[in-house]
């Protein structure tokens, strides 16, 4: 039975501008949601977008999966008055409704996993529902615009352990069976199910406000998962952590970095503990490619926007838990994994954000000596076990 998933984009956004596209936790919006699916039970995962843009950063950052596509939509199916029905109808007929079940995935409900895609499947897929929809139990009280109360007695105000509160739609996922779909051209119909999601899911991104309450959710709940072990692997960045941030350039392109001599040291002293070295960088750097091959670090991963979907990627395939991780990085597009691994450091010249997230912050500034430092750190913890 093909399960595909459909994230349908849209260029513009009229309460905060390129929306989407916009890093929530140092990633683009939309990925939070999109690494959810890859790593679910959906078949084929597909962006659908009027924005080119967001397909060129698809298919350049996902090669490492053959699950995600991405599709251009049509002008009049991507502007401020076109549902989002319209745009399922359009998806599916692109791509010759070549599906079992379709799941509708919202790219603004950054706080769905792939276990609440996954149940969302279960219940359609085991026969007993045509569709299926998140919600979220609420114990908040319901008033009408008159001045009535929708969901309780006043005179008998329930405590909240006595009260089953309300489901309330959250928006975040709907699955529903092909036929069911070509019948009414609707996300859901039929007999319905209801797949409950925490409560924090229900924060809509329309204000500056939400974005932030939201990106300060992710990053607790990230934090709350973090575990310590045996550091049996160190992943750096680049620019800013074997560097000091800065590149001479000439007319013909990037020309010089400086690396300090004393972190290659530091990291052949860790290998010959057995500890393993990933580096990854955003930037397709020669200069990197040749200090890494003198290094002889094979696991390095250049041209890397996604860095945390690709060290979840790297998890899963090596089966290496994030708690016997140590990462480095110093700026946004590290923080997802600065908040998720078992230990992570900045350099002490970091950006203060990420300085905020660290679990340490370095005495010595990146490319002056800030990876030696974390050798040291990496070793002398290890001996505890």
């Amino acid at each position: 039975m093909k399960k595909i998933g459909c994230i349908p984009l849209r260029k513009g956004s009229k309460s905060i501008k390129s929306k989407n596209k916009r890093k929530m936790v140092g990633r683009p919006l939309f990925t939070w949601v999109l690494k959810e699916a890859i790593f679910s039970n959906l078949d084929e995962v597909y962006i659908f977008t009027d924005d080119t843009e967001i397909i060129d950063f698809v298919e350049n950052q996902y090669k490492w999966t053959n699950k995600v596509k991405a599709i251009l939509r049509n002008d009049e199916n991507a502007n401020d008055t076109a549902s989002t029905e319209s745009a399922l109808i359009e998806f599916a007929e692109k791509i010759n409704d070549d599906f079992e079940i379709l799941c509708l995935l919202q790219a603004t409900s950054p706080f769905t996993t792939y276990l609440d895609i996954n149940k969302s499947l279960d219940i359609v897929e085991n026969g007993n529902y045509n569709s299926s929809l998140t919600v979220v139990n609420t114990h908040r009280f319901i008033w009408d615009k008159d001045g009535k109360p929708l969901n309780y007695d006043v005179f008998n105000r329930p405590r909240r352990q006595d009260f089953d509160g309300l489901l309330i739609e959250n928006g975040a996922v709907y699955v529903t069976t092909k036929e069911a779909f070509k019948a009414t051209r609707n996300r859901v119909s039929g007999s319905i199910g209801l797949v409950k999601m925490p409560e924090a899911s229900l924060y809509e991104i329309d204000t500056e406000t939400d974005w932030q309450i939201v990106e300060e959710l992710l990053i607790n709940r990230l934090k709350k998962q973090k575990e310590h072990s045996k550091i049996t692997h160190l992943v750096l960045d680049v620019d800013g952590v074997f560097t000091d941030g800065t590149i001479t350039y000439t007319k013909d392109g990037e020309h010089t970095k400086n690396f300090d001599m004393r972190d290659g040291m530091g990291l052949e002293i860790i290998r010959e503990q057995g500890i393993e070295v990933w580096v990854m960088t955003s930037e397709q750097s020669e200069l990197v490619a040749q200090r890494m091959k003198k290094l002889k670090i094979e696991n390095l991963f250049l041209g890397v926007k996604d860095k945390y979907a690709l060290l979840q990627h790297l998890v899963s395939e090596k089966q290496v838990p994030l708690s016997n991780m140590a990462y480095i990085g110093d700026d946004v597009n590290d923080l997802a994994n600065i908040c998720s691994v078992g230990w992570s450091m900045a350099p002490y010249n970091a950006t203060d954000i990420v300085k905020q997230y660290a679990d340490i912050i370095l005495s010595n500034p990146s490319g002056n000596g800030a990876i030696r430092e974390a050798c040291d750190f990496v070793l002398n913890y290890n001996k505890r076990f």
